[in-house]
């Protein structure tokens, strides 16, 4: 048992991450107050300085792990120059914590249009009001840009904005950590030469 009383089988024995990743997040769901899929995003600047934020997963599969984000924002830059990322789940309720690395791709213009269209129509109206990651002169200033993209897209459809796609992280690491008494934490390391390569497995000391 857990300390949150639920049961999850010795997840050392477990020879795959992304099944693995799976019950984890499906016992966040249950626990966790709010948003069970948030994740500190790690990325680096051109001087190879290191930035992290909290962004939301929306998808995973064995491919890898998808977020949503403007383009032309801090992050989106970061990403698209280097096309590597880190991420790090921490669902404290479960004191339980998941870090993962590798290779960043784009997703498919299909895959980034059914899930803007699956947004609220203020979020998507939203991402083409904010200039994300720039100065901003006012609120008002905001509030003013927002208000003149729903007067454009009061009817109808609304694009996606060419600025605004997915990244998807294709592992090469997934660590997997759970809290031991003592700190004598439980650490298991998932990792592959490259995202098409067969997982080894190894124990960390904690």
């Amino acid at each position: 048992m857990t300390e949150s009383g639920l049961t999850t089988g010795d997840f050392t024995q477990e020879n795959e991450p992304f099944s693995l990743f799976g019950k984890w997040l499906e016992e966040a769901q249950a626990t966790e107050l709010n948003d069970p899929n948030a994740l500190a995003l790690a990325t680096v600047d051109s001087d190879g300085l290191p930035d992290v934020r909290m962004v939301l997963l929306k998808g995973f599969d064995p491919k890898g792990f998808v977020f949503y984000t403007n383009f032309e924002s801090r992050k989106g830059e970061e990403i698209l120059s280097s096309m590597k990322a880190a991420m790090c789940f921490h669902w404290k309720t479960l004191r339980r914590q998941v870090r993962i690395r590798g290779p960043v791709e784009i997703v498919s213009n299909s895959e980034a249009d059914a899930y803007y269209k699956s947004r609220p129509r203020g979020s998507r109206i939203g991402a083409w009001a904010s200039k994300q990651s720039r100065p901003l002169e006012s609120r008002f200033a905001l509030e003013k840009s927002v208000a003149e993209y729903t007067a454009r897209y009061a009817i109808g459809d609304i694009p996606r904005p060419d600025y605004w796609s997915g990244f998807r992280i294709r592992p090469t690491s997934i660590e997997f950590w759970k809290d031991g008494a003592f700190r004598l934490h439980d650490r298991i390391l998932f990792t592959r030469d490259d995202p098409q390569g067969d997982w080894s497995k190894d124990r960390l000391y904690p």
